[in-house]
């Protein structure tokens, strides 16, 4: 069930804030986001420690950290550092080829929905606050991650879903196969398909584009120069 209601958070976060829309470049990716590499370098850095290279730019250490202290705070805890460095990666790759399609970023209101909508998961925005200080982020660096999150997932969404097709028999085969046997399995009532189908419909979606983005990933992964660095080595 939690696989469920992960995908149906998700699935209502989109619906909720809606992907912005744009041309997307049909240009290769592995160019796409070398040119954001050179674009990248020519903005000033201050460089604390370098977690890896990608092509002629760089993933700091404090971007690795901040990711770890936003995983704890939402999650409850983080990934281990290398699966935080490859998630910064595939943030790079993505964001790379967004820029290079001139996609546009999330309005300053659909961030303050995201925002919102993270306060409001805790019991009050006190409880909040001091999650917040006893795993070490600040409000200026959650808005920015949920901006970039948001800008990500819209892109991807953008990108990938023309070709996400779920037909009846999918639907029924998912309401049979997985929604009613765990509501079953938790005493809950299971609703008629009628009522959830397109609620279905857009969790399969998301599945399907969550599968296109991981291959476009490690297909783009493969093309590009990456070096993953051991941590405290910033050489």
């Amino acid at each position: 069930m939690t696989r469920i209601l992960t995908m149906f958070v998700a699935m209502v976060w989109l619906m909720a804030i809606g992907p912005a829309r744009a041309d997307v470049s049909a240009a290769h990716p592995a160019n796409n986001v070398r040119e954001f590499a050179r674009a990248r370098q020519e903005k000033p850095q201050q460089i604390d420690g370098v977690a890896a290279r990608v092509e002629d730019d760089i993933i700091a250490d404090s971007e690795v950290r901040e990711l770890a202290a936003f995983q704890q705070l939402v999650d409850g805890q983080s990934k281990p550092r290398a699966d935080l460095v490859r998630e910064l990666i595939d943030q790079w790759i993505v964001r790379g080829e967004a820029d290079a399609a001139k996609y546009p970023p999330p309005t300053e209101d659909d961030v303050q929905r995201a925002y919102e909508h993270l306060v409001a998961q805790f019991p009050s925005s006190a409880d909040f606050t001091k999650r917040c200080a006893s795993v070490g982020i600040n409000e200026a660096a959650i808005r920015r991650i949920l901006k970039e999150q948001l800008y990500l997932s819209h892109f991807l969404d953008y990108r990938f879903r023309p070709a996400a097709q779920v037909d009846q028999k999918q639907i029924e085969n998912y309401y049979d196969t997985e929604f009613a046997p765990q509501l079953q399995a938790r005493h809950e009532t299971v609703p008629p398909i009628d009522n959830v189908q397109d609620t279905i419909r857009e969790v399969l979606i998301q599945r399907i584009i969550t599968e296109r983005s991981n291959e476009w990933l490690e297909e783009t992964r493969a093309r590009l120069r990456i070096d993953v660095l051991p941590q405290g080595d910033s050489q």
